[in-house]
């Protein structure tokens, strides 16, 4: 399972027992894998000051857990096909996620610790809001780039009424500077190509014989060009429509096709800049709880053109990786380590508050081993430490008990102190 119980008790000697059996229980149960997990000593400030961090904290917990959810997505749009290495590109510190929370380490150069609490939080908070802000400038600018793209490819798309012709014509497809002659594109029915060819030439006046010329077909189609006086040009359209010939509207315009081809093939390199597939390789503490304080077909010409950094940036770089995908992974990496430090900070302000001073707890990361042992695992948990908060345990365990004010179940009530990780989510 992708999902954590991040939990506190007391560090006195009967706790330390309690956590013992807790984990005896589980592990031979099969409800939990459990490890320590390590929480530094920080400067405690007043019991005010912690209220205040307590409120400020679940605030940052959510915004940093929305924040690395929106990062994966922008991870999955970015690697569009290869879906299936999403999850080898959702690192933090070069590990998977479950190595990472499992192996939880207070980074100290990042986060020291001999700063107050609320400078830590502080820090904390402005690199988040940075990434967001880096996030929504540079997902907006691809996909501005991808949706230009998209309508280029749109035009590229579709039937012969319809899609650009600029992939399918060329200039010797056409007279050109010409004062009185002028070549046309006319589509044609597959079942009226015998038609066409016996009637093209007196459908007006001052049609050039032998003039027509398949350049293209669709599956119902077929476009072919055609020469004639541009006095006739209204009369012709005339008597095309009336023999069920389309002429369509096209004049060719050599500058305006260059500059479509070259926009679509910069919005290709740019797309394949901004991703391009990478494989990264995966990198696959004791039980115990010691003491802790605190498609169209051209015809013709064969050569004819178709559509179409810091040092922890450094570290991520993967070889053929595009600048957005490479920023993504790194800051999803810093993102997901900062989350994972606000839920130490969490456990320990919620730690000192619930327990007093001196700072005296020992956390312990609870790993459910199926959805379906929660249960239990609750009920496991509540009995070894009903002692920590016995009104509260009384009013659920006795139905007949009533404590005004008081609403408690099963499921929402922690004598001890908890938090919960889920990483399913970002699956």
């Amino acid at each position: 399972m992708s999902e954590f119980w991040l939990i506190s008790a007391p560090g006195d000697k009967e706790n330390l027992q309690a956590l013992e059996r807790m984990n005896t229980v589980t592990s031979k149960s099969n409800l939990s894998y459990n490890t320590k997990f390590t929480i530094p000593d920080f400067k405690v400030g007043t019991l005010d000051s912690l209220v205040g961090l307590s409120d400020e904290l679940g605030k940052l917990d959510t915004f940093a857990e929305s924040l690395i959810k929106r990062m994966a997505q922008s991870v999955v749009e970015v690697m569009e096909d290869a879906k299936g290495k999403v999850q080898e590109n959702l690192l933090a510190n070069g590990v998977d996620l479950t190595s990472f929370v499992t192996r939880f380490e207070w980074d100290m150069a990042k986060y020291p610790v001999k700063q107050p609490l609320v400078s830590v939080v502080d820090t904390i908070a402005k690199q988040l809001a940075q990434i967001e802000t880096d996030l929504k400038s540079r997902t907006a600018a691809y996909n501005t780039l991808k949706t230009n793209l998209e309508n280029l490819e749109k035009k590229s798309m579709g039937n012969l009424f319809t899609r650009t012709l600029s992939d399918i014509v060329s200039k010797e497809d056409f007279v050109l500077d010409s004062e009185y002659l002028i070549t046309l594109l006319v589509i044609v029915p597959k079942p009226s190509y015998a038609q066409w060819q016996k009637t093209y030439e007196s459908l007006s006046d001052m049609v050039v014989p032998r003039s027509t010329k398949l350049i293209a077909e669709d599956n119902n189609d077929g476009l072919f060009t055609v020469t004639l006086f541009r006095k006739v040009i209204d009369d012709f359209k005339i008597k095309a429509k009336e023999n069920k010939f389309t002429v369509r509207e096209f004049y060719y315009d050599e500058k305006e096709i260059k500059r479509e081809k070259e926009e679509m093939t910069r919005l290709l390199s740019d797309k394949k800049q901004h991703y391009h597939i990478s494989s990264v390789a995966l990198k696959k503490g004791p039980s115990t709880f010691p003491d802790h304080k605190v498609k169209v077909t051209p015809l013709g010409n064969p050569d004819r053109a178709a559509a179409g950094q810091t040092g922890r940036e450094r570290e991520s770089e993967g070889e053929g990786e595009g600048p957005l995908l490479r920023w993504l992974k790194v800051n999803f990496s810093e993102a997901f380590i900062a989350w994972i430090h606000i839920k130490a900070l969490r456990v320990f302000v919620e730690s000192v508050l619930r327990y007093g001073l001196p700072v005296n707890f020992q956390a312990v990361l609870l790993q459910p081993h199926k959805k379906s042992s929660t249960k239990r695992l609750r009920e496991v948990l509540n009995s070894v430490f009903r002692h920590l908060d016995e009104v509260a345990a009384a009013s659920i365990l006795d139905a007949s008990v009533e404590i005004p004010g008081l609403q408690l179940s099963n499921q929402d009530y922690f004598p001890y102190v908890y938090f919960h990780i889920d990483l399913s989510l970002l699956d």
